[in-house]
């Protein structure tokens, strides 16, 4: 059978992140992508204009009806806006046989944000300690751990302070600092693989944190081990973000088709 991959997330109306960009990443890895909606969002390239989270009852549901009748062979959690949401997805992934990559969202882009204030001690003492693998970027850590990385010699700081909550491995993605390339570290707390890619003077990188997250869960469900999967996903994502493309007014999404039109 075809693998088959669960995002829990938010629906993103301008289809650059989100529950779109996830099942365009899965499509394009060769996974069957299935989706359980969070919430529903207004959003363009300018921004987030409005969010809906849905009822944790709908949620289960949708979570129930996949699980039970198709089956997954990886969870992926993007968007989960409030404190209920995030309980509720963690005890559900705690129940399914399967990897699940945990992509701490909480702020867009844009700098709107996607995540209760509320929820961040949710995320941190039951989200993350179910997860295979955590992807936060900088500003997530920061949020969740008060660790400041304001260099590469950070990043094993913020792996250790993220991998105090739970999760298998963490994914800490450096590719908002400064340099000629893009590097993240991938750590269980003992094993460290660096991961760099020359930066893309593009843009136009909406999506890249649902993408590379997405990309992990596709190759864990085709049975790579972690380091496996997050290698392939990196280049995935980066050839992504150099194909990167202009969209409304603003901030354009990775090409997840790219593999494709090259």
């Amino acid at each position: 059978m075809i693998p088959r991959v669960l995002t829990v997330a938010g629906s993103d109306s301008g289809g650059g992140a989100g529950i779109q960009a996830d099942l365009k990443t899965m499509l394009a890895l060769g996974v069957h992508g299935m989706s359980v909606i969070t919430a529903v969002t207004a959003q363009n390239s300018l921004g987030v204009q409005g969010a809906w989270e849905l009822p944790v009852q709908a949620v289960r549901a949708q979570y129930r009806s996949v699980v039970d009748d198709i089956g997954v062979q990886a969870v992926k959690t993007g968007m989960l806006a409030s404190a209920e949401l995030v309980e509720a997805v963690a005890e559900l992934i705690s129940g399914t046989d399967a990897p699940a990559v945990v992509d701490p969202v909480g702020v867009s882009k844009h700098g709107d944000p996607l995540l209760a204030a509320s929820a961040l001690d949710s995320v941190r003492t039951k989200l993350l300690p179910v997860a295979t693998v955590a992807t936060p970027n900088l500003d997530e850590v920061a949020q969740l751990t008060g660790v400041h990385v304001e260099s590469e010699d950070d990043l094993r700081r913020a792996a250790a302070a993220v991998l105090e909550y739970g999760p298998r491995w963490a994914l800490i993605k450096g590719g908002h600092l400064s340099g000629d390339e893009a590097v993240d570290l991938l750590t269980d707390g003992s094993a460290e693989y660096w991961l760099r890619a020359p930066r893309h003077d593009n843009r136009h990188t909406h999506g890249t944190g649902c993408t590379l997250a997405s990309a992990v869960a596709s190759g864990l469900a085709k049975g790579l081990t972690v380091p496996e999967a997050v290698t392939a996903a990196k280049e995935y994502v980066t050839g992504a973000i150099a194909a990167g493309f202009a969209l409304g007014a603003g901030i354009g999404p990775v090409d997840h088709g790219w593999r494709f039109r090259n």
